[in-house]
């Protein structure tokens, strides 16, 4: 497969960085190296045709966030490098921290999510293609709390699809709404919040959970 998606996978539960790599190779992607820790990522990154890497947040030797930090560093090195990031729990600080350089091309779910194979690789492709991916979960965590208060509750749930990496289409679908009622609810959206709209999705997003985050 030529032009097939070239991934690299760090988890450190066997059963599971199997199962991943079973999973995206039935998706037509070639996994080009499986790691159990940190240490041996940069390696396993060396390859020039990598296009993603797929890292757990916990890793050894502490398990505490050995994960996340190759992430960060591996973006500070190769910035275009798409990085999808599991976790077992909701830890929304490590979610900021992975989304600060602004980029794009990241992604932050919870492991469960790997269960339903097809919106799996449906986040895999759309970080690989420069988006951003976040748990609901995680989406939920980072809203919580925040003074959004401006906010209708019909404005909170495009907010929360937006910070998820919904385009406009998929939450009209979502919402059933027409796409023009989301951008009149966005406009409001970042009218109250004091955002400009950004020209794309990714910063849109970013944008937002900045905001949330300040």
């Amino acid at each position: 497969m030529p032009d097939a998606l070239r991934v690299v996978v760090a988890e450190d539960q066997a059963l599971l960085r199997v199962g991943l790599g079973r999973i995206l190779e039935a998706g037509d992607m070639v996994v080009v190296a499986s790691v159990a820790d940190a240490a041996s990522l940069p390696a396993a990154l060396a390859r020039p045709d990598v296009g993603l890497a797929i890292i757990d947040v916990r890793l050894p030797p502490t398990f505490t966030t050995e994960g996340l930090q190759a992430a960060i560093a591996i973006r500070a090195e190769r910035p275009t490098l798409p990085v999808l990031v599991l976790s077992q729990h909701v830890e929304p600080l490590y979610a900021r921290e992975l989304l600060a350089d602004g980029r794009g091309a990241v992604g932050y779910l919870l492991k469960d999510r790997v269960i339903d194979v097809d919106a799996f690789l449906a986040a895999v492709r759309q970080v690989a293609a420069g988006g951003t991916v976040l748990d609901p979960e995680v989406v939920s965590a980072l809203l919580a709390g925040r003074p959004v208060d401006r906010l209708t509750d019909r404005e909170r749930d495009v907010l929360a699809l937006m910070a998820g990496g919904r385009s406009n289409a998929a939450i009209a679908a979502r919402l059933f709404l027409s796409e023009k009622a989301v951008g009149k609810h966005i406009g409001s959206i970042f009218t109250k919040l004091d955002l400009p709209p950004a020209a794309d999705d990714n910063r849109r997003v970013l944008a937002v959970l900045a905001w949330l985050d300040g």
